[in-house]
């Protein structure tokens, strides 16, 4: 967890010397701190540091309630899309389940540490309204970004929009894998997510921003 905390942070880091903080820049490193923010509630609930572990859980929860309208509003920066309305759409969707989260005494009852990942349970009801925001919000930033490399010309656009897709397939897919191997592990599907997410990390970094970021200047010394 801690590893992997690092990894994402320190992405964020080279992004922001390496890039311009333009709209793909900007929502590289949102997604990179969020998925960071995540694995380090994860340690700190393993370690029980500072707050306690329900706080954590609810960090980590809201941290990553952020990562699915970021990753549409990447495909839409990829792509040279805009819309105010759905923009609206969705972040208030995300809004609405942060503040949830945040407020709601029984969003989130517990949390167990199980070594390589941790289960938390909360309330059944919120959670299958959460999955359908969650994987229905994934499936449309995959769909879209397919959608748009077919309708762009511009090379690097396509490979940037097609590795943004790759880099969200190759977390979801293990994901499930996992939890068909194994329904227990269903609890856990945060956590075993986010683990397998240093993947879309990597392919943020080694193919997003390299054909859809816009590289600083280097600075010329006399």
């Amino acid at each position: 967890m801690l590893a992997t905390f690092f990894i994402e942070i320190f992405g964020a880091i080279y992004t922001i010397v390496r890039y311009k903080m333009d709209r793909v820049g900007k929502l590289v490193v949102a997604i990179l701190v969020f998925l960071g923010i995540f694995q380090l509630a994860e340690y700190m609930i393993c370690e029980v540091i500072n707050l306690p572990g329900l706080t954590w859980a609810r960090i980590g929860y809201i941290s990553i309630t952020l990562l699915p309208p970021l990753g549409i509003s990447l495909a839409m920066a990829l792509a040279g899309k805009r819309s105010l309305l759905w923009q609206s759409l969705l972040y208030a969707a995300c809004a609405a389940f942060v503040v949830y989260f945040l407020v709601v005494d029984n969003a989130l009852t517990s949390q167990v540490c199980a070594g390589n990942y941790v289960i938390f349970r909360a309330h059944p009801d919120s959670m299958r309204l959460y999955g359908v925001y969650y994987f229905g919000l994934l499936a449309i930033g995959v769909y879209l970004s397919m959608l748009w490399r077919e309708r762009t010309n511009n090379p690097r656009t396509k490979t940037a929009l097609l590795s943004l897709a790759v880099g969200y397939m190759v977390f979801i897919i293990p994901t499930v894998t996992a939890n068909l191997i194994n329904p227990a592990t269903m609890a856990a599907i945060p956590s075993i997510m986010c683990g397998f997410a240093v993947l879309l990390a990597i392919t943020l970094l080694g193919w997003v921003l390299p054909n859809g970021g816009t590289l600083r200047k280097a600075v010329k010394h006399v």
